[in-house]
């Protein structure tokens, strides 16, 4: 069974290494100490974690209405423009989604660098790779 630090753990979960230890510190995630005494999570035991975590939502957010159920919230990184098309990139927490779409829907929906906005994702196929 793979194990993770509180680090790997936190980048997995998009959070920071504080937010990971505060939670293995309240108990919220099982941990364990290897033999240098660094606390692991036991992979089961985080990805069930991962699951708690993204079902328990703070209820913050506006309620969004739409079939697309993989959301991504994040901040833009980059507005490429082009004269008809244009490339949005956001980073939302560890991963980095690269979106294409028109310089209109783009200008009507004022993205910008900086801003906080919504990756959905909706597919038919998805592949996975083994880390």
């Amino acid at each position: 069974m793979q194990s993770y630090t509180i680090g790997q753990a936190a980048r997995l979960l998009g959070v920071s290494a504080d937010t990971a230890r505060r939670w293995a510190d309240a108990g919220r995630v099982a941990t364990h100490r290897d033999e240098s005494g660094r606390r692991l999570i036991d992979g089961r035991d985080l990805a069930a974690f991962s699951v708690e975590v993204a079902q328990g939502s703070t209820g913050e957010e506006e309620v969004s209405y739409t079939s697309a159920r993989n959301a991504f919230p994040g901040i833009v990184t980059a507005v490429k423009l082009g004269d008809v098309a244009a490339q949005v990139e956001i980073q939302a927490g560890p991963h980095r989604l690269v979106s294409l779409l028109t310089r209109e829907a783009v200008e009507e929906l004022g993205l910008e660098v900086g801003m906080q906005a919504t990756a959905r994702v909706k597919s038919t196929s998805v592949h996975i790779d083994r880390a």
